[in-house]
């Protein structure tokens, strides 16, 4: 039999007669430790489901990687580059590479009788990924390239709600093109007829409040570009932890003349904002493991004063320092895995009714989603619960110590 469990079963049930003065500050330090560890789980839960959901609405709406020309310069109006390049069989090849689409941008205004709407028209073609699209619509369906020239457009909500525009409207769009020709390069104005088949939102400011969805070849006419011209290519992989890899992979098989940049580089100030959440999230894991630390300290040591006679005894029997102290960290064990159990249920309760209900809400404009998403990693609930038990246990064995000046002859004395 382990004499130390014994023991220690023996207090927490209150079978050994001792005053139970100490019973209130217990339940505290446990309670401590089921909100400090629900606390956390919520934190990271957020933090995690927040970082995927900024992922994968940038991911969604502008791919892992973008190919451009060269001399690309941040513009709408770039310089186009042919859709047969050598290096896309071995692109494709590539084990990391989901898949590859093209696109091209060309700048307009959206004319209405009320108002006139600066836009960026996106082109696509059949091979567009639109799960991304399909999954943002909010009324009307999104379009589908073919054999014909598609006359369909995509809009967001902000722009039909500030154009007082619906799905099937007409929509006329004024664009500046640059014809070059053998003898000279002119510019011209050029008016094109759309209809809406389709209102998307994604909760980005940026891409709302401009981007309009286009057949690509739409602009491939309005550029004057033949059917191989394109803007860039388009690079999705399959797992987003390895974007960096595969970008600097990209970036050397496509050649002098083209340049590719990752999501992350174009969009570098967002990811920089995420990666703060990260060391926020560390900030309240740290000051919530150190709440209940101290509180199962002084949990601990109300314990070892209230059991000073108990402890007196065992001594004058031939127990050891080490002993009676083990009967204590026992005793701090059990209570610290009471409180993570709970902690467990609580939070974990809290983020699945989050999850499934959607109940607290967000200011889309400001943090690009409308609720508090919520991401749980099995792995980084049981990290929590095992990181949270070592630390408090590691700062309980100094506590411990208070038992070695214990005699036994002042201890009887002191009851």
């Amino acid at each position: 039999m382990n004499i130390e469990k014994f023991i220690a079963r023996r207090i927490l049930s209150g079978k050994d007669n001792a005053s139970s003065f100490s019973r209130p500050i217990i339940n505290i330090s446990v309670y401590a430790i089921v909100l400090g560890l629900s606390v956390m789980i919520l934190t990271v839960a957020i933090i995690s489901g927040f970082k995927k959901e900024i992922q994968n609405k940038l991911i969604g709406f502008g791919s892992h990687i973008q190919i451009t020309n060269y001399d690309w310069n941040d513009s709408n109006e770039p310089r186009p580059i042919s859709k047969s390049q050598p290096f896309l069989p071995a692109l494709l090849a590539n084990n990391e590479v989901k898949h590859v689409q093209v696109y091209a941008t060309k700048s307009g205004v959206v004319k209405t009788k009320t108002d006139n709407e600066g836009v960026v028209l996106k082109g696509v073609g059949s091979d567009y990924d639109w799960t991304f699209i399909d999954q943002s619509i909010k009324s009307g369906s999104s379009f589908r390239v073919s054999d014909t020239v598609s006359k369909s457009i995509l809009i967001s909500k902000y722009l039909a709600d500030k154009l007082m525009l619906d799905v099937n409207d007409k929509v006329v769009i004024y664009f500046v093109t640059k014809k070059v020709s053998e003898e000279a390069s002119s510019y011209a104005k050029r008016v094109k007829a759309f209809y809406i088949s389709g209102i998307y939102e994604t909760g980005f400011e940026d891409i709302d409040k401009a981007t309009v969805i286009v057949d690509i070849r739409q602009i491939q006419n309005l550029n004057y570009w033949t059917e191989d011209q394109i803007a860039g290519f388009e690079v999705l992989v399959y797992d987003y932890n390895k974007v960096d890899e595969v970008g600097d992979e990209v970036y050397h098989m496509i050649g002098h003349d083209l340049t590719s940049r990752t999501i992350k580089e174009l969009n570098a100030s967002i990811f920089s904002w995420l990666s703060w959440q990260d060391v926020n999230g560390v900030v309240v894991i740290t000051l919530m493991i150190l709440v209940a630390a101290i509180n199962m300290i002084s949990a601990l040591l109300v314990l070892i004063l209230e059991r000073t006679n108990m402890i007196g005894i065992l001594k004058a029997l031939g127990a050891t320092d080490g002993s009676v102290r083990k009967v204590f960290l026992y005793n701090a064990a059990y209570l610290i895995g009471r409180g993570l159990l709970w902690g467990n249920v609580l939070g974990l309760s809290i983020a699945f009714i989050q999850f499934q209900f959607g109940i607290f809400k967000l200011d889309q404009a400001t943090y690009y989603v409308s609720v508090i998403p919520i991401s749980i990693n099995i792995v980084h609930v049981l990290l929590l619960n095992l990181g949270t038990f070592a630390c408090c246990m590691l700062m309980l064995i100094l506590p411990s110590f208070v038992v070695t000046k214990i005699t036994p002859v002042r201890a009887i004395q002191f009851t």
